[in-house]
């Protein structure tokens, strides 16, 4: 029998944030988790709180048991999947699954959450609020185009997305999609996603987690840009 404690994580985030699914992982895994909550995206004194642990000033940050800092929340799931096999959470090295796990877990980040930098802040590539309103617009247009074709590709009969298991990307999926364009558009790109995420939305192991850290309201699902 094992015996030894738990390892410890601190995460910096925020409820709703990318630390969610981080957080969730941690969750099923087992380990002790320290949520520091920060939301750099609301002024410059809580960009300033992240400056020593992300030089991109930016959540999620994880510090790992040794010390460690990790940022990227993809980089993160996959690290911690590989680290803590016996969690069953990701496909294994010699899997035959590894390689599009390995895909759709770089794809979220670098075809979806990237839309986030330009949607949320629009000022930051268009000055004029006419072109603002347009790269809004544009940019939750583009969000929900990678989701169908992310839906289309992953096709299949297994409850989650690369098996009978619940896993890394499944968790991703779930906390991803409830950002613009909203809940109600996603399920409407993304039927077959939509099934998976309602069942990570109802994970038993995770019910107090989801209550704490991202309680759903409903709100997600009602977006102006539906």
């Amino acid at each position: 029998m094992n015996n030894a404690a738990p390892d410890r994580y601190t995460l910096y985030g925020a409820p709703g944030s990318g630390a969610v699914p981080v957080h969730a992982a941690l969750t099923l895994i087992g380990a002790q988790v320290e949520a520091v909550d920060v939301a750099p995206w609301e002024n410059e004194a809580e960009r300033e709180r992240m400056a020593a642990i992300n030089p991109m000033r930016q959540v999620p940050a994880l510090v790992l048991p040794s010390g460690e800092v990790m940022t990227e929340s993809a980089a993160m799931l996959i690290w911690l999947g590989d680290r803590y096999p016996e969690a069953q959470l990701c496909p294994a090295a010699d899997d035959p699954l590894r390689a599009q796990y390995l895909r759709w877990m770089v794809y979220v980040p670098a075809a979806i959450y990237s839309m986030f930098w330009v949607h949320d802040v629009p000022s930051r590539l268009a000055p004029d609020p006419a072109a603002q309103q347009a790269l809004i617009a544009r940019t939750a247009a583009r969000i929900a185009e990678c989701w169908h074709l992310m839906d289309r590709e992953l096709q299949g009969t297994t409850p989650y997305l690369l098996g009978e298991n619940i896993g890394m990307l499944d968790l991703y999926v779930a906390v991803v999609s409830r950002w613009t364009p909203g809940r109600a558009r996603f399920y409407r790109e993304a039927p077959r996603l939509g099934e998976v995420v309602r069942r990570v939305d109802a994970e038993p192991r995770l019910a107090r987690f989801w209550a704490t850290r991202y309680p759903f309201t409903g709100e997600e699902a009602t977006s102006q840009d539906l």
